[in-house]
């Protein structure tokens, strides 16, 4: 008689696990960090051009967020797709609640979130953004907060709403108008505190104190690039993963190729760092020691390294043509960065800046681990 034991499947956590969006394929691979390794790929996911996932408390669970409005719910342990709906035309990201039971989704068409059961994917509340005599504007830069709310700009309304989902089926929303000229993507602190979106209709950054609402939005950074012509804007930059230390923020510049540095007690602009182009995400390695930066076109070959303590760029790199993202290891000892048209993915040594290995993926571009499931506005 075989003995049961040889037909067992050897269990494992998710700690070290994560998913690499294939933007071009409709697929993502479910990966591991300790070993570098792909271990399934999941297909069927539709439009993935502009995709981003959150994760299930538990790690288990990816929710992915396709640019055709689709919601998709993947078992990574099992690598399989749990089920996928179309929710909207056109979706541009989401977020879960801070218990793990709510799945928001923004959306470009027809403007607005959605609330989901997590457990589901049923709907338990629609948002429209409506503003001024009813129009729609999209919504953007949405983000978990704490006490179970979430948070987000609307691009044309040129305001933050903050939603309390507390009782889901009938959110809560507190509304800041007038902050600035079309956010187009905005970012929270690691510690819930501060909410900022970055304007793409005037220069200048709209800061919301979490815990002091009643001070409203303040304006930050105004007017910094007012000494320098502004490019083409061939990439938005994303805002999500910005860069903190103990005392600076660092954010990419919009049409300038610049990584603007502020004072994150003041708020003021402290520096303007030189990069090589107009940078897209700009992220902190763990230990907040390292900032690494990469480009929009034509300068998506490459990214930079700069050391936070004395705020210079120490080392360029040319992985290959379109970098579209990076993601640290939980603990930050490797980056993962995707190759878009090179088709691999590259995973690089941050102690000495070194190639550890590649994978083969196609058309990769987010990359997202499963750590983020603990981390508020990721």
């Amino acid at each position: 008689m075989l003995s049961l034991s040889l037909f067992a499947v050897e269990p494992r956590g998710t700690g070290d696990m994560g998913i690499v969006i294939e933007r071009a394929n409709g697929s993502i691979l479910i990966i591991e960090t300790t070993h570098n390794s792909q271990l399934y790929r999941v297909e069927g996911l539709g439009d993935l051009s502009h995709a981003s996932a959150v994760f299930s408390r538990d790690e288990r669970y990816a929710y992915v967020f396709g640019r055709d409005g689709g919601l998709s719910k993947i078992d990574i342990l099992a690598g399989t797709l749990v089920k996928r709906v179309i929710q909207a035309g056109n979706s541009i990201g989401g977020a879960i609640s801070q218990d793990g039971k709510i799945v928001a989704v923004s959306n470009y068409e027809p403007g607005g979130v959605k609330l989901f059961d997590s457990a589901n994917l049923e709907l338990l509340a629609d948002v429209p953004a409506q503003y001024a005599d009813n129009k729609q504007s999209k919504t953007v830069g949405l983000v978990d907060l704490p006490n179970q709310h979430f948070i987000y700009s609307l691009f044309e309304g040129n305001q933050i709403w903050l939603l309390d989902a507390h009782n889901p089926k009938q959110p809560v929303i507190r509304k800041f108008t007038d902050i600035g000229l079309q956010p187009y993507d905005a970012m929270v602190s690691n510690n819930g505190r501060f909410y900022i979106a970055g304007l793409f209709g005037e220069e200048g950054l709209a800061l919301l104190d979490l815990w002091q609402l009643d001070k409203g939005v303040q304006q930050i950074l105004p007017e910094y690039g007012k000494d320098d012509p502004k490019k083409p804007v061939y990439k938005m930059p994303h805002l999500e993963g910005w860069a903190l230390t103990d005392d600076y923020a660092l954010f990419p510049a919009v049409g300038h190729n610049e990584v603007l540095v502020a004072d994150r007690h003041t708020w003021n602009l402290v520096k303007k760092i030189p990069v090589h182009g107009q940078p897209v995400f700009v992220i902190a390695r763990p230990d907040g020691h390292q900032v690494w930066v990469n480009f929009a076109m034509p300068n998506n070959d490459t990214i930079q390294i700069i050391d936070t303590l004395n705020l210079t760029v120490i080392a360029t790199k040319k992985p290959g043509k379109g970098v579209l993202h990076m993601e640290f290891t939980p603990r930050g000892e490797a980056v993962w960065l995707s190759v878009r048209d090179e088709d691999k993915i590259q995973i690089y040594g941050t102690e000495d800046g070194q190639l550890r290995a590649e994978l083969p993926a196609l058309k990769p571009s987010g990359i997202f681990f499963t750590a983020r499931a603990h981390q508020s506005g990721l």
